[in-house]
């Protein structure tokens, strides 16, 4: 079992970001924290987490209106 992140666009469109792959779920989601702020400054709004083919969830990168 293969774990990676599927990146979008404001309009839902696939980006290009890094062809990073894990081992675990907890490594992907672990190295998602320490990047999302460096994704989303380079267009990225959203990630997929994709376990194979299998989208586990979505979530977005934008910032939370306070």
């Amino acid at each position: 079992m293969a774990w990676s992140w599927r990146y979008e666009g404001a309009n839902g469109e696939s980006v290009d970001g890094p062809a990073e792959s894990f081992g675990s779920q907890a490594d992907a989601e672990s190295w998602i924290g320490q990047a999302w702020r460096e994704l989303a400054a380079s267009g990225v709004t959203s990630v997929a987490l994709v376990e194979d083919d299998r989208v586990e969830y979505r979530m977005s990168l934008l910032p939370t209106a306070e």
